[in-house]
């Protein structure tokens, strides 16, 4: 299929962060970066380099946020900025080993009912043009549960762009991920740590990611994609259980495959690509990323042509 000129998309980012890391520089001397992150950052910065003009939607405060906002659109992300009275959260990781070592963690704030209302609607303005919209969770840093926003949210927010006709693509877990199927999603991508953390699955094997994905299905998603870690990813399309399986490339930082294998799916689908094709390009986005130290990045044409190298099979049995 040949694309058409300007495709559009949105993501729905209630918590990006400020990342510091301070990496080994010339002669053994510190150097410091600070780089915009957190999934909904990651997501669009994907988007944005598979050639998808993409708009984040995003609350923005404090130090952290003046420097944060100034940072995404350095990438070429479109910004819907709102405010918020609390600074965005940041984290400050030493790398200088090789390994991340946090050393400082600062939550996001909890948004106030009027910046989550300036927030929502900021998101359907641009959604309701876009070809796409991707909904990106909460971050926690990992030592908090989430509470930046209602989990509703993403209920309603799912619910009013499908309601227009736009694709709703997420990448959730938690209460997020149940609210958004309630909203009736297209695709659902989610990992198979998340799956069993959140007790949908049992256990990491396929039966029992299979069995969760069927009750996604029937809970609201349209399609489900379960992506784990090294193992080839699982999708139920139509009823059909598939396994997709990238080039095994070596491994440099596995942060961020998971968010560049849901741009990669919702990039082709705002392309108008059938979902066999979007989930080889998701899959060879995510299986690049794992070869880089940045997280969410690559090459537009070496994930086109490393996609041609995906392949997509039917699961007997299940």
């Amino acid at each position: 299929m040949t694309d058409t000129p300007g495709q559009t998309a949105m993501v729905f980012a209630p918590t990006p962060l400020l990342t510091i890391t301070v990496e080994p520089g010339v002669d053994e001397q510190p150097e410091i970066h600070l780089h915009a992150g957190g999934q909904g950052f990651w997501l669009a910065r994907m988007l944005t380099t598979l050639g998808i003009g993409t708009t984040i939607a995003a609350p923005f405060g404090g130090e952290t946020g003046f420097v944060l906002d100034r940072l995404i659109a350095a990438e070429g992300v479109q910004v819907r900025s709102t405010g918020s009275a609390g600074a965005n959260g940041a984290y400050i990781h030493d790398r200088r080993d090789g390994d991340r070592e946090p050393l400082v963690n600062v939550l996001p704030p909890v948004l106030t009912r009027h910046e989550v209302d300036e927030l929502y609607s900021g998101a359907l303005a641009v959604g309701l043009e876009a070809d796409v919209a991707v909904l990106g969770g909460p971050d926690t840093l990992g030592i908090a549960p989430p509470g930046t926003l209602p989990a509703d949210t993403y209920r309603r927010l799912t619910a009013d762009l499908r309601a227009v006709g736009v694709p709703v693509i997420a990448d959730l877990s938690g209460e997020p991920l149940t609210a958004a199927l309630a909203g009736g999603l297209t695709l659902l991508k989610v990992s198979h740590e998340d799956l069993v953390e959140d007790g949908r699955a049992d256990a990491e094997d396929p039966a029992a990611l299979v069995k969760a994905m069927r009750a996604m299905a029937d809970e609201g998603a349209e399609s489900v994609v379960v992506s784990r870690a090294g193992d080839p990813a699982l999708a139920l399309i139509d009823g059909e259980v598939v396994e997709i399986e990238a080039p095994p490339l070596q491994l440099q930082e596995h942060r961020g495959a998971g968010d560049s294998m849901t741009a990669g799916i919702a990039a082709a689908l705002a392309r108008g690509r059938d979902l066999p094709d979007a989930l080889r390009l998701g899959a060879a986005a995510g299986a690049l990323n794992v070869t880089r130290r940045g997280l969410a990045t690559g090459q537009r044409d070496v994930i086109e042509s490393l996609a041609e190298h995906v392949r997509i099979r039917t699961v007997e049995g299940a």
